[in-house]
């Protein structure tokens, strides 16, 4: 299990990208009404023999990607989403029990609340995720919530074109499940900066 952590003074390249995307009636673009630059963590978590995680792509947390005081930050996060061609975007909590998908990556964005969350198994990270904060989960990893805040919320979505599974670490989901995870293209760009996903060039 590989960690590391990723300061990018600089910001996101697809930040200016995105501002030359449709613009509200304000004259400002999604991302200038929510999108900040990140501190970025980056985990790399293998096969624990129960759950396959990804050894090729990492767990990616971006904290503070969002701006949590935007005023209808769920609706803004999912148009965001949309225009990175994510889709199929949901509004809840997350599962308390360990799961993850072998079909899709997933991406999650922290729209109120706090939580803790486990990534990878009984044996994997455990992190404080809060409001602004945006989770990309390769194909994979498996993720649950410890605990959390009564108003904790969450937008959850998909690269376009993949459709999500539900695998629980059950005996009988492998191989086939690691055939899936080896199979699941990249996304076509980040769901939050834009054109490149710039912590998962392989």
């Amino acid at each position: 299990m590989k960690m590391g952590r990723a300061r990018r003074d600089d910001g996101f390249r697809g930040v200016a990208a995105m501002d030359r995307h449709k613009r509200e009636e304000t004259g400002k673009s999604v991302a200038q009404e929510i999108v900040q630059t990140p501190d970025v963590e980056m985990h790399t978590l293998n096969d624990t023999g129960v759950f396959p995680n990804n050894s090729m792509l990492p767990l990616l947390i971006y904290k503070q990607a969002l701006n949590p005081d935007v005023p209808d930050l769920i609706e803004h996060v999912r148009r965001l989403f949309e225009e990175h061609q994510w889709d199929g975007s949901w509004i809840d909590s997350m599962y308390d029990f360990h799961h993850y998908h072998s079909t899709a990556h997933e991406v999650l964005a922290i729209c109120g609340g706090q939580a803790e969350v486990r990534f990878g198994g009984d044996y994997g990270i455990t992190r404080t995720i809060s409001a602004g904060d945006v989770i990309i989960i390769p194909a994979g990893i498996a993720h649950k919530k410890i605990g959390a805040r009564d108003d904790f919320v969450v937008v959850g979505a998909y690269p376009v074109g993949q459709v999500y599974d539900m695998c629980y670490g059950n005996e009988d989901e492998r191989p086939k499940a690691d055939e899936n995870i080896a199979a699941v293209p990249l996304p076509r760009s980040d769901p939050v900066y834009g054109p490149l996903m710039h912590y998962w060039a392989v």
